[in-house]
């Protein structure tokens, strides 16, 4: 089982979403900034040093949102999305192929990595409760 991590980054009523490279595996689908935990990390440096990596912000880690066991036909993996602000920078794509801001009720527009499936029906059921987005 792989450990992977995340982060749900928020402004005002939306949230980022980044598109995968084409030449990397689930290429162009979009999916929440992060990565594999490497040996001697803990998840939220692992989060802290994909997200430099990645996008070449700093960011302050929060409390996890979610965790979730997907299995996909090459890798299994636990995958812990946390709550997240940026703390310093603006992103730019350094692996990503995009990155957009969307709005809860914009999920459906998008075709994500399959493992953020039950975590973006969470984020939409969380976005109606706050007012985030339209039934």
């Amino acid at each position: 089982m792989v450990e992977v991590v995340a982060a749900l980054i928020w402004d005002e009523d939306k949230f980022m979403i980044c598109q995968r490279p084409a030449n990397k595996a689930r290429a162009l689908l979009w999916e929440f900034v992060g990565g594999k935990v490497e040996s001697g990390e803990t998840k939220e440096e692992a989060l802290v040093r994909e997200c430099k990596e990645e996008l070449g912000i700093v960011i302050s880690v929060g409390d996890v949102f979610t965790e979730v066991v997907h299995n996909y036909p090459d890798v299994d993996i636990r995958l812990t999305l946390f709550n997240a602000k940026i703390a310093e920078g603006t992103p730019v794509l350094l692996e990503h192929n995009d990155i957009k801001w969307i709005r809860a009720d914009e999920i459906p527009n998008f075709s994500f990595c399959p493992a953020d499936e039950q975590i973006l029906r969470t984020i939409r059921s969380v976005g109606r409760e706050r007012g985030r987005s339209t039934p």
